[in-house]
This record gives structure tokens, C-alpha cells and sequence, in this order.
């Protein structure tokens, strides 16, 4: 039986994707959250065999615990499932050490086939996004320059949090939010906050 820890900030969805699983015979969900903070504080003491991440989380982000989950359990597969378009996220997500990346306009089939892909060691991600990842595609793009810790300020700024939010949520200090927020603005080539929320915009990062 393969152990799914469910983390996403939506009741309905959590409870959908435990019905969903629960018709699968092989998969099983031990343990949920509706928050970063409450996978953090939970997945040092739930066995499971893979964490189901929606990356748009509450107090802690899901880019961010998916940070600290390798740090802390490097072996546990971690696959995101996640509204953020698959081409914009998915190679990040998987560098960054994810098993997989699914969107949610994705079928229920194919979440169980991820599950029990990721589940036996092995990746998972979509044919368009292998074929970007074999053609490199969208190197030239201004956000694909942005560091790791750059991209999940910028990604967190989008989302709405401000500098201090953000510098909490990340255990760091304002001042290097700010550092990163100025190099993420040059790399962009623009001058404020909600400038970058519309370049994410026009480069369909965020809806």
C-alpha cells in the first residue's frame, strides 16, 4: 500500500483527492495539512511513501517546504500537484529536488499513475515538459535567469505577501528579502512590486 500525505490549503480539494485515491485499491492517505507549517511540524513523525504538495500554500510555501522536506527526509518523493502552469514550474520544481509536477487541470488517472510513479523511485512529469526539458526551452526568459531563493521571492511577491511576510515565512531577515527583491527587479528589468506581478502576468506564471 503506498502512504500519501496530502498537503493543500483547499478542504474540498483534500477531500476530493482522498476519495479519488481511496478508489485506487493500492493507494492509501495517512495524513493531511492544510498549511506549510503543519506538513513541517507533521512530516517527521508520519510514515508515508509519498507527499502530495500544492505549492500555494498558507505561512509556509510549498516551494519552501519542499526545500526543507530534502533537507530533512532527502528520500521521500515529493510530487507537486499545483495550479502554476506546468511549463513555467515543472523543471524548476524537479531541480529543485520534486519527484514530479502535475497540474490540476490534470486527469484523476494520471494523478494515481504519478503516485505510484514517483512511489517506485522514479520521476514524473508530462511529455511536454521532458521534451522543454531536452530542448531547454525558455533559458532566454527573463525569470528563468532568477536564482532558486530569487524565484520563490518573486513567486511569494506575486502571491501578495509582502517583505515581511515573506522574510518570516522564509526565516531570513527583511534586509536580504530586499536584496533578493533588488536583484529580481533588475533581472526583470523592472522598478516596483507590481510591475513584476505584471510581467508574471504577461509571461503566464500567475492567472
Amino acid at each position: 500500500m503506498i502512504r500519501v500525505f496530502v498537503a493543500d490549503d483547499h478542504t474540498i480539494v483534500r477531500t476530493g483527492i482522498k476519495r479519488l485515491l481511496a478508489t485506487a485499491g493500492d493507494i492509501e492517505v495517512v495524513a493531511e495539512a492544510a498549511d506549510g507549517r503543519q506538513v513541517l511540524n507533521q512530516i517527521g513523525t508520519v510514515g508515508c511513501d509519498v507527499l502530495l504538495l500544492d505549492l500555494s500554500l498558507p505561512r509556509v510555501s510549498g516551494i519552501e517546504v519542499l526545500r526543507r522536506v530534502k533537507e530533512l527526509k532527502p528520500e521521500l518523493p515529493v510530487l507537486i500537484l499545483s495550479m502554476y502552469p506546468e511549463e513555467q514550474y515543472a523543471l524548476r520544481m524537479v531541480r529543485s529536488g520534486a519527484a514530479g509536477y502535475l497540474g490540476k487541470d490534470r486527469s484523476e488517472n494520471e494523478l494515481i499513475d504519478a503516485i505510484r510513479t514517483v512511489a517506485q523511485g522514479k520521476r514524473y512529469v508530462t511529455p511536454a515538459v521532458a521534451a522543454q526539458d531536452e530542448k531547454k526551452a525558455g533559458d532566454g526568459a527573463p525569470h528563468s535567469k532568477l536564482a532558486a531563493r530569487e524565484h520563490e521571492v518573486f513567486t511569494l511577491l506575486c502571491e501578495g505577501r509582502s517583505v515581511v511576510e515573506i522574510a518570516a515565512e522564509l526565516d531570513v531577515t527583511p534586509s536580504t528579502v530586499s536584496n533578493h527583491l533588488a536583484r529580481i527587479r533588475r533581472k526583470l528589468g523592472v522598478r516596483t512590486v507590481a510591475e513584476i506581478v505584471s510581467y508574471a502576468h504577461r509571461a503566464g506564471l500567475i492567472n
